[in-house]
């Protein structure tokens, strides 16, 4: 079980962290919502919850509810412009489709 980080997220997320001036890391999950039925929800993380799973990438701590880790286990996270767009990229390989607008996933 795994959940990485290419080292452009790992980057943004420290340096978010930093300007933040507080948090000891990312915590990644899903949620029930969408067309397609889940989507990815993303916070940071001031005090870890007992049952988190804890992976760190590039040195930055990521927590993973044990629920969500059964659809996101293998995920990669990816940092990247795109235009005037930029934003996460999951790379998830339990991922069977997703919704048109991209917000939501199926397992």
């Amino acid at each position: 079980m795994a959940i990485t980080l290419t080292q452009k997220a790992a980057n943004h997320i420290q340096d978010y962290l930093n300007r933040r001036g507080k948090g000891v890391g990312l915590r990644l999950g899903v949620r029930t919502t969408g067309c397609s039925g889940m989507a990815y929800k993303l916070e940071y993380v001031d005090t870890p919850d007992d049952a988190d799973v804890l992976f760190e990438s590039f040195g930055v701590k990521i927590f993973v509810d044990p629920k969500s880790l059964a659809y996101i286990d293998g995920t990669e996270l990816d940092y990247a412009r795109e235009g005037l767009n930029e934003g996460f990229k999951f790379s998830n390989p339990n991922e069977k489709a997703s919704c048109g607008c991209g917000e939501s996933f199926t397992v």
